[in-house]
């Protein structure tokens, strides 16, 4: 149909309950044909049962919820499914803090690309982390939209990766200190004169095990088994939910055997300051900042992983399952039963004499020998 004045717009004529009726299905530059025809078929399947689908559509209209209202129904309904409390608020808190104030009150079928791209533009180039995060989960409210009828459009985030500004505030990957630079950082960090803390064991002990912050802070005394040199993580606190062996070079046996003088009562290898929590996932993060380092923790893993194939002859699945990456090849992984222990125990003890073995070399000189 087109007005007086050029509008266009999509409409459905059919019979309702034995009179004619005129429903609108959207304008021309908002629905497409092809969506203007599914609206109509399914509106032709409701007439003829005998059921009034302006009625339906009006009562969907009143139920549909707002993008706050679906975010808070997406998160409870996933809440059961994340690893822990903290992750799940985490989840809510971003699109509170960075997309409500945009489009909170905005109606989940009314949102278009263009929406989205205005509220993610600032932040995509001032915390890209954080920006990417916060798409992701846009994504996944839009989806959770469409699948409950409340969309009948693609999700409005496709596609805006390609059209959003190139980051220009910072990294979207994490910083990596480059891996040969782990040695010296890790010889002025760890080997000081004063007692070690926990902080200290926790970082030199990520840095050695290559593992991530979480599956560090959490380590259980229950979870290490000395003798046999491993430290087994269960799956509740891996990642890929899947569990995971540990092999434990000469020098985080050592560090276990600190750790444990220093708290012997804990259940936790690296305990915080309240009794029966383990230390803050800022604890390192902090010593880094006090060191004035610009890397993150996270990035000891790539560190590991360049030295991994710039220097040793390993092959690509004993360092990624070093990693604890998931193999994305199915067929790959329908034949993968073992976890390589023995290989990669090679491989980290080989890092732990690269990341250390310096220090041995050093000399202590007394004060006016020559």
């Amino acid at each position: 149909m087109v007005d007086d004045r050029g509008s266009k717009r999509w409409v459905l004529r059919t019979v309702i309950q034995g009179r004619r009726a005129d429903i609108g299905l959207g304008g021309l530059t908002t629905v497409s044909l092809a969506d203007a025809r599914m609206q109509a078929q399914r509106m032709r399947q409701v007439a003829r049962a005998g059921e009034d689908p302006l009625a339906q559509r009006k009562a969907l209209r009143i139920q549909i919820p707002t993008f706050r209202e679906a975010s808070e129904t997406v998160h409870q309904v996933r809440l059961a499914s994340w690893k822990n409390e903290k992750h799940g608020s985490q989840w809510l808190n971003t699109l509170v803090s960075h997309i409500f104030p945009k489009l909170g009150a905005r109606r989940i079928d009314q949102i278009q690309s263009h929406d989205v791209l205005a509220a993610m533009s600032d932040l995509w180039q001032s915390k890209p982390e954080t920006a990417r995060r916060v798409l992701q989960r846009i994504r996944v409210v839009f989806d959770w939209a469409k699948a409950s009828g409340f969309r009948s459009t693609d999700n409005p985030v496709e596609g805006l990766v390609e059209v959003l500004p190139r980051h220009t505030g910072g990294k979207l990957h994490m910083a990596a200190m480059p891996y040969m630079d782990v040695p010296a950082f890790v010889d002025t960090a760890m080997r000081h004169d004063a007692a070690p803390t926990a902080p200290d064991l926790a970082l030199e002990f990520l840095i050695l095990t290559a593992c991530r912050t979480n599956e560090v802070l959490g380590a259980r005394w229950t979870e290490i088994n000395a003798e046999a040199a491993t430290w087994t993580i269960p799956a509740a606190r891996m990642k890929a939910s899947k569990e995971h062996r540990v092999p434990l070079s000469n020098r985080a046996l050592e560090i276990l055997g600190v750790a444990r003088k220093l708290n012997s009562t804990s259940e936790f290898v690296f305990p915080g300051f309240r009794k029966g929590k383990p230390l803050s996932n800022m604890a390192m993060l902090m010593k880094m900042r006090r060191m004035q380092q610009p890397y993150t923790v996270h990035g000891f893993r790539s560190a590991f992983r360049d030295w991994a194939s710039e220097r040793t002859h390993f092959t690509r699945e004993v360092c990624e399952m070093s990693l604890a990456h998931t193999i994305k090849s199915k067929a790959e992984a329908a034949y993968r039963r073992g976890d390589l222990l023995e290989k990669r125990r090679d491989l980290m003890e080989k890092w732990s004499r690269f990341v250390i073995g310096q220090i041995g070399d050093v000399v202590q000189l007394r004060s006016g020998q020559k």
